[in-house]
């Protein structure tokens, strides 16, 4: 069966920071966080993903009697909000796909800089054929003590490749190398033109790039209440980067998901032109 490869980046893009809600919910000032914790690491030359990590780790370290575990990262998880329509965004894609070409599947991923302890345990979780984000390493009582897996910026285009040559599921864990595995891109599984990507924020352009450049499919989104995401929302326009700028609403009727299924109509039309 032909596949059409629906990628998502995760927080911003389909709920709201999900590490500034974890910190608000232990009663962090997340404002604080960020600007005296993560930023000052930033203007040491630290890139942001591992300065965030590493300083959610301090914080861990400094709560002494009750760390950031493993355990709370997955109970947060499980009461996470997401944007308008998102729970059900992916059966209605489904069956869109399915109702208009039977004989092609429609897949979704994530990959994100977020926390993946969050982003593997929210309820949303088991519509992805995979997902990749940050991890840490957890010591003997559960508490975050290292970075395990910083994913950012062009990081996220290697997931991009091991999507498009299979290299996904349990069986491609534990073998980081298998990515560099020589495929020609006829054999792909699922090649660039056919995938569509939703991103919103700076960490997503790689991925933007990569896609576009292959001729797929890339969203902007941006929350229509935080006037402040706009611009860069349209800036990634006006560069080029993406193929439309849209809000944060995977309601059946949106703007939004009436793009993505015209996306995959177009990606459709593709592939079956490509089969006779």
């Amino acid at each position: 069966m032909k596949k059409i490869a629906l990628i998502f980046d995760f927080d911003d893009t389909l709920a709201h920071d999900s590490t500034s809600a974890f910190l608000e919910s232990i009663g962090v000032d997340v404002d604080k966080f960020w600007k005296e914790e993560v930023q000052l690491l930033d203007r040491d030359d630290w890139d942001p993903i591992p300065a965030y990590q590493f300083a959610l780790i301090q914080l861990s370290k400094n709560r002494k009697e009750n760390p950031i575990t493993r355990e709370m990262l997955q109970q947060f998880a499980r009461k996470l909000k997401f944007h308008p329509g998102v729970t059900k965004v992916f059966e209605n894609l489904r069956q869109y796909t399915a109702s208009k070409y039977n004989e092609i599947g429609l897949e979704f991923y994530i990959i994100s800089s977020g926390i993946g302890e969050i982003v593997r345990n929210t309820r949303i979780a088991k519509e992805f054929t995979d997902i990749w984000a940050s991890e840490f390493h957890y010591d003997e009582h559960g508490a975050i003590t290292f970075p395990k897996k910083v994913i950012s910026f062009t990081d996220k285009t290697r997931y991009l490749f091991q999507v498009s040559k299979g290299i996904i599921g349990q069986q491609s864990r534990n073998n980081p190398f298998e990515v560099n595995r020589r495929v020609p891109y006829k054999d792909f599984r699922i090649k660039m033109e056919h995938m569509i990507f939703v991103g919103d924020g700076y960490t997503d352009v790689p991925c933007f790039s990569l896609i576009r450049r292959y001729n797929g499919v890339t969203f902007a989104v941006y929350d229509k209440h935080r006037q402040d995401r706009w611009g860069r929302a349209w800036n990634f326009m006006t560069d080029g980067r993406v193929s439309g700028v849209l809000s944060a609403n995977y309601t059946i009727d949106s703007d939004l998901t009436r793009s993505l299924m015209m996306a995959i109509d177009s990606i459709a039309g593709k592939l079956l032109a490509e089969g006779e």
